[in-house]
């Protein structure tokens, strides 16, 4: 693997803290989904003591709340959504456009990982919906908003990439036999192809997009999988301690997209896979399978309201 290091000095031990070294973002608006738990809320934390305001959507608004509220001095809101629910994305979006008139940064971090069949909306299968289509509509429907800002960004977070992983282009929804691995790196592949074409179509209109691949790290996202599964897998130990060297901390994984969503060394680039806090050619993404994913999700969601 080649990597580009020529936009930046971190790397994978680099914490959000690093990263927004000498960073001021007051008078920045922020939206981070899953922004109370795990990566999300390390990276909320990050932003709003940078000085930004930072909104995050929450299926729990409740739990949200609670984990937010030792964070006197910063601005940070809750408020109810669901990426599962095109309904409940709409109603967020229409309550955030009507008090805030632009969007500095987009950052779709909520995610859900290798879950039993689950079947939501119109029957989508859930991880391909909440990791790809909930906010592949967030950022139609925000898009009024992130034009406004001049300079916007739009992090997605993927995962650890693999050349082999693929959209599974005539049975999107695993209709004809489902595979947990297999669903959630087609929604991970999803989040790449989606920041790419999504660069394309923002570059005229001042909005760059990445996505990025966090590492390893210990979070609520591994809910659905058994101890025994991890504990074959080499992740952890059959006392639930983590494989030495493995897992970074939550600050560390939250930096690559902290450093994706403010570093002003990349206000000349966009549609990019980061890792590490770095720019990287591994796996170069297909444009036309990203153009291609475009059209079927506009498709599917009915919104295609970028242009």
């Amino acid at each position: 693997m080649t990597s580009d290091t020529t936009h930046t000095t971190f790397g994978a031990h680099s914490t959000t803290g690093d990263v927004l070294t000498g960073i001021d973002l007051t008078g920045k608006t922020a939206v981070v989904t899953g922004g109370y738990s795990g990566l999300g809320l390390a990276t909320t934390l990050a932003l709003a003591q940078a000085g930004a305001r930072v909104v995050v959507p929450a299926l729990r608004p409740d739990v949200a709340q609670r984990a937010l509220a030792d964070t006197a001095g910063v601005e940070i809101e809750a408020d109810q959504f669901d990426l599962a629910d095109l309904t409940s994305v709409r109603a967020f979006t229409e309550r955030f456009l009507s008090s805030h008139p632009a969007l500095d940064i987009l950052i779709a971090s909520a995610g859900v990982m290798a879950c039993a069949e689950t079947r939501v909306g119109p029957g989508w299968e859930a991880q391909f919906a909440i990791n790809h289509l909930g906010h592949y509509a967030l950022a139609n429907l925000l898009w009024p908003a992130l034009t406004a800002a001049g300079t916007a960004r739009v992090v997605a977070v993927a995962s650890g990439r693999d050349p082999a992983w693929r959209i599974r282009w005539d049975d999107v929804q695993f209709e004809r036999g489902y595979d947990k691995w297999e669903a959630y790196t087609q929604s991970k592949l999803a989040n790449v192809l989606f920041a790419r074409h999504l660069d394309l179509l923002g570059r005229p209109h001042g909005v760059r997009a990445f996505s990025v691949n966090p590492g390893w790290i210990r979070t609520p996202l591994q809910r659905h999988l058994a101890v025994e599964e991890m504990v074959t897998a080499g992740w952890i130990d059959a006392y639930g301690n983590s494989a030495p060297g493995l897992f970074k901390t939550v600050e560390q994984g939250a930096a690559t997209q902290v450093w994706a969503a403010t570093s002003p060394r990349l206000d000349a680039n966009g549609g990019d896979y980061c890792v590490d806090c770095r720019r990287t050619d591994a796996s170069p993404t297909d444009d036309s399978a990203a153009a291609r994913l475009w059209a079927l999700s506009a498709d599917l969601t009915g919104l295609d309201l970028i242009d």
